[in-house]
């Protein structure tokens, strides 16, 4: 058995112990009391992580593992003072903490980005751990969802203090710890959040590193902290390659991998309003969410009109030419693999960006407040086919709805991500539903309704499509534990 395990298995049985009056055989020791602040009176995180903020990444996850052990002591109402911490805070900084990670990570929009950290209080907590309970006439079953210890999150440079914020209230909310591995582009940030996190779970709940992180994350610390032996759990939010790395770790990794969510409107929609809610979803911190609109299937009966209602709300619309310029700039080939045909690569110097400066490279000015560009592009045009997170979008026109819906299950790439219909035809609803399978299906609202801004729901921005748990919330992070007494035990 590992030292962890016993570690952990002595503070238990000492602790049942103790609420039954009994003096405990062994008890491991009381961990140490905080360092004291540095005499400089700097709140700077401290290398041996005084608030969350390690060097090492192993240092880190037993950090964590005793920041566990010290939730697991103080129970259930210590989980929901952390989220309260949590949503809290997020609200109060959103505004500073936005403004730090756009100029760390130069993608987005400071609006949207703060808005990002105000809507944390939309993710759910601990109600969401209700047990199921059962009796009949052989007694009483009950489950229970249960922390699995420490689980190590790994965040997008996209999202980096939202999705850190989200996941802290998921997996604390189950009764976990977390240890972060931070996107390198968006790692001041979050380690910044982090120690504030820290600091204030401490003052309130005397609970220590209860939230860690690397602070200079690399590969190297990937791996250290997916083997470590304390981290029982992955959460990884990112692009095909992190996914996939996680997924070869060994250990249960719940993964929100990458989308490419089309849009499909017919004839029988509301125009003005499908317009408006592309326009809202495609722009939304410049295209950056997963979710987020990235291309658009059409009917041809009705194409010419919606974008002319797009052009109304501000779009602007490219020409061919503009959009040939705009197609080399952002996009660039490498050689296949084996020698194949030559692979586009995105260039990262355009993604997300505002709509000027993707303007500016198809040779375009136009006014400073644009916030969405498209143009008219055939099903097999590079940004049909390859995620851009940018605000531009690709409109199609298909002859009809079935091939609309093939062309949609097509750019989507069976990712299983998101998929979004303008329509009034609950017929052709269902059959975009059946088709694509996807996690998250819209109708008739931009793709953030999906996740309770603007449509009903709740909110996470971790959305796991390729390990199949969907909008990842506290029960995402648990393990359901039956306990049951057998007996004639019903008083009726």
């Amino acid at each position: 058995m590992s030292a962890v395990n016993e570690t952990l298995i002595r503070d238990v049985v000492a602790e049942v112990l103790a609420r039954l009056g009994q003096a405990p055989a062994h008890k491991s020791p009381a961990p140490a009391a905080p360092a004291a602040a540095p005499a400089c009176g700097c709140d700077r995180p401290q290398a041996g992580g005084r608030y969350g903020v390690f060097q090492d990444a192993n240092a880190a996850c037993a950090a964590a593992h005793e920041g566990f052990r010290q939730l697991r002591k103080q129970g259930v109402e210590a989980r929901a003072k952390v989220v309260e911490i949590v949503k809290t805070l997020a609200d109060a900084n959103a505004t500073e903490w936005g403004r730090i990670e756009l100029e760390e990570t130069k993608i987005g929009r400071l609006d949207h980005k703060i808005e990002k950290l105000k809507i944390i209080k939309l993710v759910p907590g601990v109600e969401w751990l209700n047990p199921y309970a059962r009796s009949g006439d052989h007694g009483i079953t009950l489950e229970e969802y249960t922390p699995f210890g420490v689980v190590a999150a790994i965040t997008p440079s996209t999202h980096s203090i939202p999705t850190l914020s989200g996941n802290i209230v998921n997996i604390v909310a189950a009764g976990n710890a977390v240890v972060f591995n931070a996107h390198p582009s968006a790692a001041k940030c979050a380690a910044l959040a982090v120690a504030e996190y820290n600091r204030a779970i401490e003052r309130e709940t005397g609970i220590t590193n209860l939230v860690t992180i690397v602070e200079q994350p690399t590969l190297d610390s990937f791996k250290a902290i997916c083997s470590h032996e304390a981290v029982r759990l992955l959460c990884v939010t990112g692009g095909p390659a992190v996914v996939k790395a996680a997924m070869q770790t060994g250990k249960r990794a719940i993964c929100a991998g990458p989308g490419n969510p089309p849009v499909l409107v017919d004839d029988t929609a509301c125009m003005k309003r499908a317009a408006q809610a592309i326009i809202q979803g495609g722009a939304y911190d410049n295209n950056l969410l997963c979710i987020g609109e990235k291309e658009v299937f059409v009917l041809e009966t009705v194409a010419d009109e919606l974008m002319a209602q797009m052009e109304q709300r501000g779009a602007v619309r490219l020409n061919g030419n503009q959009l040939e310029r705009l197609t080399k700039a952002v996009f660039t080939f490498k050689e296949g693999h084996g020698g194949g045909c030559p692979e586009p690569v995105l260039n990262k110097a355009f993604i997300g960006k505002d709509a000027p400066v993707l303007a500016q490279a198809a040779g375009v000015n136009v006014p400073a407040g644009t916030q969405l560009l498209f143009a008219e592009t055939d099903k097999d045009h590079l940004f049909v086919k390859e995620e851009q997170m940018m605000p531009f979008l690709p409109i199609v026109r298909v002859k009809s709805v079935e091939e609309g819906i093939q062309a949609s299950y097509v750019a989507e790439h069976e990712y299983k991500h998101t998929s979004i219909i303008h329509s009034h035809d609950v017929e052709h609803m269902t059959a975009m539903a059946r088709a694509l399978d996807t996690t998250l299906f819209v109708k008739n609202g931009p793709c953030m309704a999906g996740l309770g801004l603007g449509g009903e729901g709740y909110l996470s921005f971790s959305i796991a499509t390729p390990t199949g748990e969907g909008i990842t919330n506290p029960r995402t992070f648990t393990r359901v534990r039956r306990c049951v007494m057998v007996d004639n035990l019903r008083i009726y």
